[in-house]
């Protein structure tokens, strides 16, 4: 069962569609926030969102696109205006005192994971300090905008602007117990990482250009060309700087940005009147290095976005009740600054410039693959995702409801928390609902969505005394307009 909406759009819109483009850009860049599935969201319209995200076998609006290209065909000439009111709430706790107290006199070899010189990297430690803070900044305001026009009855073509996710920690407050080089002696300092504010933020934006066609009677395909732009900042990571190849491009440098380009291919196929099946695929997107952070990602800054693909069924039970399950798989492990393992750094793949200068006795900067900004350079240390999905639609006379379920296992892995807490993707359950209605002589639709807690902890792999633990829950709601 197809819906199919139609409004005739003149070209003197076109200005008006221009400007809420921009306002779209511009907002999605400045307001950051947590994504849900790792820093992926988990659908990208107001209708996609109230059914969990199950999207790929049925079209509902023109940010249908962004899912699979090949749903234009289902929908109509329509414009969709969105925007969405997103509240992460995201905190940290370290159990256990620093096993090195302020004012002690480190002796090499003798702190924990240290051996002797020439043998291995003696990694000095860093302690948090016992302590529970929460992350800043709990609001955000995500818009969205999407047209689709049908150029005869088997071919569209859309163009559309959204924001895939991202991740973003804002502590304030806090200390850590760090090593002063010029006193040779460990002092208390403040912030979470003895470096004042802690935090990163990370924004990805899309902007999908999509055609679809007609293949036969039963199959509609799709194809999107994706710009995409992502926007990166860190602060508060200082006491990295003797793990960083490029010191001077760890932290601390303001927002940096990086553009690249990728394909989205989908299709739809009507297996009966009330059964049809979809699929979709993501390429990875290579993107231009992040210069400023060339210091801190693998590979000199390289932060590409991952590749995806989806699989969905829609089944019509009866006239007024519809039923989608989809399936994803989000490929993180094919970007070395997401999945290689924080373990780099201490696992003989970055010797510290720290030690190297005691060691040789000279200055000696940070040297090995595995160090911050190095070819297998210490990351995040996620996994791949596979995420589950069922939505329902009910159509009454006048106004459809929905309901869904997402379902994943989160990516972290405890032996990860130490970065981690400065990215906490760890949602794994997402319950929507929703519904859309007609207000005068306009469609609106409204969904909400609640992300239930998730924790994970872990042994800090820099001070083996203390135990990280970070969690996270997660609101969404959100409204989109056929203009």
């Amino acid at each position: 069962m197809q819906h199919k909406l139609n409004v005739n759009l003149k070209l003197s819109q076109l200005p008006q569609i221009m400007k809420a483009a921009s306002f779209c850009f511009l907002s999605v860049l400045t307001f950051q926030a947590n994504a849900t599935n790792g820093y992926y969201t988990l659908g990208y319209s107001a209708k996609d969102k109230g059914t969990a995200g199950t999207s790929i076998a049925r079209g509902r609006d023109a940010l249908s696109m962004a899912t699979n290209p090949a749903t234009m065909l289902q929908i109509g000439d329509r414009l969709d205006l969105g925007l969405n009111l997103f509240l992460p709430m995201r905190e940290y706790t370290v159990s256990g005192a620093p096993s090195l107290p302020d004012g002690f006199s480190p002796v090499i070899g003798n702190i924990p994971s240290c051996a002797a010189p020439g043998v291995a990297p003696c990694q000095l430690p860093l302690s948090i300090g016992e302590q529970n803070i929460e992350s800043g900044r709990k609001i955000f305001f995500i818009p969205n905008i999407a047209y689709v026009k049908q150029l005869d009855d088997s071919s569209a073509i859309g163009l559309s602007l959204y924001g895939n996710g991202g991740m973003n920690t804002t502590y304030s407050g806090g200390t850590a117990n760090i090593f002063n080089p010029n006193t040779n002696q460990i002092q208390t300092s403040e912030g979470t990482l003895g470096s004042g504010r802690t935090g990163v933020d990370l924004t990805q934006l899309f902007v999908n250009f999509s055609y679809a066609w007609q293949f036969n009677e039963k199959l509609d395909l799709g194809v999107g060309i994706i710009g995409a732009v992502q926007a990166f900042r860190a602060e508060g990571l200082a006491p990295f700087a003797n793990n960083s190849l490029q010191a001077d491009k760890l932290t601390n440098n303001g927002h940096d940005f990086s553009f690249g380009l990728g394909i989205k291919l989908g299709g739809v196929y009507q297996a009966t009147e009330t059964l049809s099946l979809g699929f979709s695929y993501q390429s990875e997107q290579k993107m231009s290095r992040f210069e400023e952070y060339s210091g801190l990602f693998a590979e000199g800054g390289d932060f590409d976005m991952p590749a995806s693909y989806t699989l969905g069924l829609a089944h019509d039970l009866t006239n007024y009740l519809t039923i989608k399950f989809d399936y994803q798989k989000i490929l993180y492990e094919g970007v070395p600054a997401v999945s290689n393992s924080v373990q780099n750094l201490v696992n003989g793949q970055c010797q510290d410039a720290l030690n190297n200068t005691l060691f040789s006795g000279s200055p000696s900067p940070a040297s090995g693959p595995g160090c911050l900004g190095g070819k297998n350079g210490a990351g995040f240390g996620w996994n791949n995702m596979d995420i589950f999905k069922v939505g329902i639609e009910w159509y009454s006379e006048d106004t459809t409801y929905r309901a869904g379920l997402s379902a994943t296992e989160q990516p972290i892995d405890s032996a990860e928390v130490n970065f981690n807490l400065l990215a906490p993707g760890v949602i794994e359950y997402h319950l929507a609902a929703g519904l859309t209605t007609m207000i005068g002589e306009r469609e609106w639709t409204f969904f909400g969505m609640y992300m239930p807690s998730k924790s994970v902890s872990g042994t800090s792999l820099l001070d083996p005394a203390q135990t990280i633990e970070f969690n996270m829950h997660q609101f969404e709601f959100g409204l989109s307009i056929k203009w």
